[in-house]
């Protein structure tokens, strides 16, 4: 919940997006002289009206895509727990690892969005595809996407939940099982990745720790001493480089 809440902030910036593009919707259905989407005297069939409640509704989920079908996760994740190993509570804020990950994000997604329009979007802005067909081009890129980096165990796991056959290739597997497979696959990389980046930051305290007391100094809490250091290690190795980096290949 607390992830859903921060990701609500992006809403408005989504759905300035998709409003900019809205007229999409209205001028990629094939146009009659006198049958559909529009009658003789121009009157609305309700096909446009219908059209407004999907957008709507895909509005609604579009953060849940973003959470479920991209990186956001991982990145996220990892930031959060890197924040707690230096033993910052608040910096950086909540808005600016969003907004990083969000970036970083858009950096891994666009050859993908690339592939997308152009197999998608361009041929329904062409009036040569309808919505429907529209997505269901759109979903091999992102399948293999997600496939690439989701764990056979898991896809397995939902496979199984599913009771769907097993396919005789990943590529025949539906977006109902990749979906949740590549999510707990990023859930699990990015708290791996996690536990690694708490260990040298761990040492430190534990350093700390024992010095302050073998010293009697337990007047002074060892994380205010331990914190600076902390942040004074990760500044001096890089650390936002290296972190963002490995990540970046990660994904490569």
């Amino acid at each position: 919940m607390r992830v859903w809440n921060r990701v609500r902030v992006l809403g408005p910036v989504i759905l300035l997006f998709a409003l900019t593009q809205a007229p999409v919707w209205a001028t990629a259905r094939p146009r009659h002289p006198a049958g559909l989407p529009w009658t003789a005297n121009g009157a609305s069939n309700g096909s446009v009206p219908w059209n407004i409640v999907v957008l709507l509704t895909l509005l609604t989920l579009i953060p849940a895509l973003l959470l479920s079908m991209t990186p956001f996760v991982r990145l996220l994740v990892i930031f959060h727990f890197l924040r707690q190993s230096l033993g910052m509570q608040s910096t950086p804020s909540n808005q600016t690892l969003i907004g990083l990950s969000l970036i970083l994000t858009y950096f891994l997604m666009q050859p993908i969005g690339e592939r997308i329009y152009a197999t998608s979007v361009v041929p329904l802005r062409k009036g040569s595809v309808d919505a429907v067909e529209a997505v269901e081009r759109a979903s091999p890129p992102m399948r293999d996407f997600m496939l690439k980096y989701a764990r056979q165990k898991d896809l397995a796991l939902f496979v199984d939940l599913a009771k769907e056959p097993r396919p005789s290739r990943p590529a025949d597997l539906s977006m109902r099982v990749v979906v949740p497979a590549y999510m707990l696959s990023e859930l699990k990389a990015g708290f791996q990745i996690g536990a690694v980046l708490f260990l040298p930051f761990l040492v430190i305290d534990l350093v700390v720790a024992a010095i302050t007391t073998s010293i009697g100094m337990l007047q002074l809490p060892p994380v205010v001493i331990s914190t600076p250091l902390k942040v004074l290690l990760f500044v001096m190795v890089d650390g936002w480089n290296l972190v963002v980096g490995s990540l970046m290949k990660s994904f490569a």
